[in-house]
């Protein structure tokens, strides 16, 4: 994190000081939890619970100034030391925005490169940000977010990660409506911007896939012409985006393009469900190999992407290549496979859903699962607004003519779903219905066998994937203590 004194923080924030005004604080956390010596404590009010609450417990973890919307004092009466905001998190955008600019200009005066690429899609995000991660940290110290911090308040936090020693700065990015893109690229002023996909998830939300489509342009608009839009070519939405950009525009696709796009060519998936091809860069060099370790055809986007990303920062082909192909998938609950000593196979994608995901997720069981039995637990695609009963409807007619041997549907929200797959004819004990994930985890115990393949996918606020977990356990094992702890872990931030 930069320096930043209390004084300074006030002023930037446009707050009230309490305090000492010297006090410099090394680290910013919005969860008293996880306050150290030195931390800012950001107090903001949540859906169930409000930050000013838990004031007393940030201190006592050795926080040295609060950033909240009130005053609050100690046992003793005594207030706090504070910047008093309107806003918390607000605030928090202006002081990440002030990080990024101090950070530029402090490697310009020392003749050194800053470059921060923003990341946003409606699926993809998180596997693209840490296979770019990955690829950059191997030229200059890179921060990228930690697990899925992409909104309001994640974006802020990933870059209090940073300092002037940060030679890259990854920011993936999320929205819920019109205007939150815009809002986070005005915050960061990306130099790359990737957009990976638009798809139907949260359509309700959105008003529509054509609103949808606006707020992940709202990227490439932020770009100034000395940056570089990543856009996908095989998704027409974002290929449309090109005119919406005064950047350059480097493109990426799954099929022959031309020499000026990031190209992948003789691809295949092999037997252990990785994709493996040929990346082809607009350098005029030869293709390298990339032989991925992720488990899935789809990821071959967010591999490109990826590639396309690094390329445009300046990465070599050879180290980008080598870089894809050693990684594999760093953030939980994304195709994560696990093998149970009894030979059952999970895995255990139910981070989030959207209709685009689910059907790469299914097929790729399908494929990995010949000559094996496999099930497909799946529980509601969550936002999808009208579309929703039509787009279950859809994933279960998937299931059966993909031949899923077992289906198990979990929760009434995605009941459309099982009634789709028996009248495309899945009868008897193919596709079962539970009202509740504590059925669906009894069904399973009592029914794999060894050599089973298990999906579990659903949006995150389902919870298919802590049901993935405990079947991941060998059989009728339970989790205790801090295993049970971990199990219950708070919710991650699913926004589009």
């Amino acid at each position: 994190m930069i320096a930043l004194t209390a004084a300074e923080i006030a002023d930037i924030t446009h707050g009230r000081l309490t305090g000492d005004p010297d006090i410099v604080p090394t680290s910013v956390v919005t969860d008293s939890r996880e306050a150290t010596p030195g931390s800012l404590y950001v107090a903001k009010p949540g859906d169930h619970a409000d930050g000013h609450d838990f004031v007393d417990a940030a201190f006592e973890r050795g926080a040295v100034l609060v950033l909240g919307e009130r005053e609050v004092t100690d046992a003793d009466g005594r207030p706090h030391p504070a910047v008093v905001v309107e806003d918390a998190v607000l605030a928090m955008g202006a002081l990440a925005a002030e990080a990024v600019r101090r950070i530029r200009a402090d490697r310009q005066n020392r003749g050194e490169d800053f470059t921060v690429i923003g990341i946003t899609g409606s699926a993809g995000k998180t596997t693209t940000k840490d296979l770019l991660a990955g690829v950059l940290s191997t030229a200059g110290a890179t921060v990228a977010p930690r697990g899925s911090y992409n909104g309001e308040v994640g974006v802020p936090l990933t870059v209090f990660a940073a300092d002037a020693n940060t030679r890259f700065l990854v920011i993936e990015m999320g929205a819920t409506g019109l205007g939150h893109i815009k809002y986070l690229a005005d915050m960061v002023k990306p130099d790359i911007g990737v957009v990976l996909v638009v798809g139907t998830a949260h359509a309700g939300e959105f008003g529509g896939v054509e609103n949808i489509a606006k707020t992940k342009g709202e990227l490439v608009e932020a770009l100034g012409e000395h940056g570089t839009a990543v856009i996908n070519l095989d998704d027409g939405r974002v290929a449309a985006m090109r005119t919406r950009t005064k950047a350059k525009v480097l493109g990426f696709s799954a099929s022959p393009a031309t020499t000026e796009e990031v190209e992948a060519r003789n691809l295949v998936v092999n037997e252990q469900g990785f994709p493996e091809f040929d990346l082809v860069l607009p350098d005029g060099g030869p293709s390298v190999e990339v032989r991925s370790r992720l488990i899935g055809g789809h990821h071959l986007t967010n591999l490109l992407a990826a590639a396309a990303a690094a390329f445009a920062a300046g990465i070599p082909a050879a180290d980008i290549a080598s870089s894809l192909s050693s990684q594999s998938a760093a953030s939980r609950w994304r195709m994560e496979r696990t093998e149970r000593e009894d030979g059952v196979t999970i895995i255990n994608d139910a981070y989030n859903a959207n209709p685009e995901s689910m059907r790469a997720a299914l097929r790729t069981l399908a494929d990995l699962g010949q000559g094996r039995r496999t099930w497909a637990v799946l529980g509601a695609m969550l936002e999808l607004g009208e579309d929703s009963i039509r787009e279950h409807t859809a994933v279960g007619t998937q299931v059966v003519r993909l031949n899923i041997s077992r289906l198990v549907v979990v929760g009434r929200e995605a009941r459309a779903l099982y009634i789709s797959a028996i009248q495309e004819g899945s009868w008897g004990d193919e596709c079962s219905f539970t009202e509740t994930v504590e059925e669906a985890y009894e069904l399973l115990q009592n029914e794999l066998k060894p050599g089973d393949l298990v999906l579990f996918k659903s949006s995150n606020g389902v919870g298919l994937r802590h049901l993935g977990d405990r079947i991941a356990l060998p059989p009728r094992a339970e989790p205790t203590g801090d295993n049970a702890a971990e199990a219950a872990a708070s919710e991650g931030n699913e926004l589009l």
